[in-house]
């Protein structure tokens, strides 16, 4: 088996951006001496549901990118659904953060994150589907 190169790549983008969603968090309960849930600050509670946004999204698309990285699909492919997820959070992570009122770009950020989620099932299905028929 070839070594995987596209879904670490992506991985570790994404773990940084994390990291940074995680850091912001942990400030903000420091700032608003908040230690559990987000205090009914309204402005913390944007950053804590970005956050947690981010953990409830990426696992699964990493793990279908993963699956159809490891099933030999093409890196044209893995590189789009990595390309697609790490915008759509990129995008998802600034409104949450940066702004109180750009919904379209916050739908945005989730359209582009659910096509990586949509794209890696598809491809992971297209791919079982193969094997399961000899094709």
């Amino acid at each position: 088996m070839e070594p995987l190169t596209v879904t670490p790549l992506f991985a570790g983008l994404l773990a940084l951006l994390y990291f940074f969603l995680s850091f912001t968090v942990i400030r903000g309960r420091g700032r608003h001496k908040v230690s559990l849930g987000d205090g009914g600050i309204p402005q913390f509670q944007r950053i804590v549901r970005g956050h947690a946004n981010f953990t409830e999204t990426v696992p699964l698309a990493l793990i279908l990118m993963l699956m159809a990285e490891m099933t030999g699909n093409s890196a044209a492919l893995l590189y789009g659904i990595g390309g697609l997820l790490l915008a759509g959070r990129l995008v998802h992570a600034w409104c949450f953060l940066f702004t109180s009122k750009n919904m379209a770009a916050r739908v945005a950020g989730m359209a582009l994150t659910f096509f990586a989620i949509g794209i890696g099932a598809g491809a992971n299905l297209w791919t079982a589907v193969r094997w399961q028929t000899g094709a």
